[in-house]
């Protein structure tokens, strides 16, 4: 069977492939998946790439080493995993606070060249501005906000992710976004905002 990153073949079913010795499975699984968790690290992480780049690789290790027990239908592969993601993201997280570690400056995103110029430089200064807002949210209201807002998952998912009710998600991610809306406020002009968009 050819498998490509465009195959339709669900999540769980690439991951019993892979159990079975399928290591174009692997692939596409890598493939489909890294992406999102890499994002979604890189954004707890307060923009460090190169720590989300290890988390996303130790997720992506446990999920292979898991393969061969995945119980299906017990949970969806990408919760499993955005859920890991989560706990090495706070296990980071908590060892900066402890080692008082200063972050080194990040690489600029690469604008997106479907853009204008102009556009992109405005996208990446909403970006960065997003990003440090985001670093000024407590914890749980930065994750809960970036599965929901970003990572596009719905509430029950994100529930299951973070371990809490589908009522504490939906009450951290409105304050989350109170919270956003005060930090971001005095720069919508800056940010390329017109009145009323």
């Amino acid at each position: 069977m050819a498998l490509d990153q465009q195959s339709d073949i669900p999540e769980e079913a690439l991951l019993v492939l892979y159990a079975n010795g399928d290591r174009a499975a692997a692939r596409v699984l890598t493939l489909r998946l890294t992406p999102r968790v890499l994002g979604y690290a890189a954004r707890l992480l307060g923009g460090d790439r190169a720590e989300a780049e290890d988390v996303a690789q130790e997720a992506m290790l446990r999920l292979w080493k898991i393969a061969p027990e995945w119980r299906q239908g017990e949970a969806k592969i990408s919760t499993w995993l955005y859920r890991v993601v989560t706990n090495l993201c706070t296990d980071r997280l908590r060892g900066r606070t402890r080692r008082k570690a200063v972050a080194l400056d990040d690489a600029p995103e690469i604008a997106d060249q479907a853009h204008g110029v102009e556009a992109g430089l405005i996208e990446d200064d909403r970006m960065s501005a997003l990003q440090h807002a985001l670093t000024e949210l407590p914890e749980r209201q930065r994750q809960a906000g970036v599965l929901r807002h970003i990572e596009g998952f719905a509430n029950p998912e994100i529930a299951e992710v973070m371990d809490i009710g589908v009522e504490a998600v939906e009450s951290l991610t409105a304050r989350g976004k109170r919270a956003l809306a005060v930090l971001l406020a005095g720069r919508r002009a800056e940010l390329g905002y017109e009145e009323g968009s």
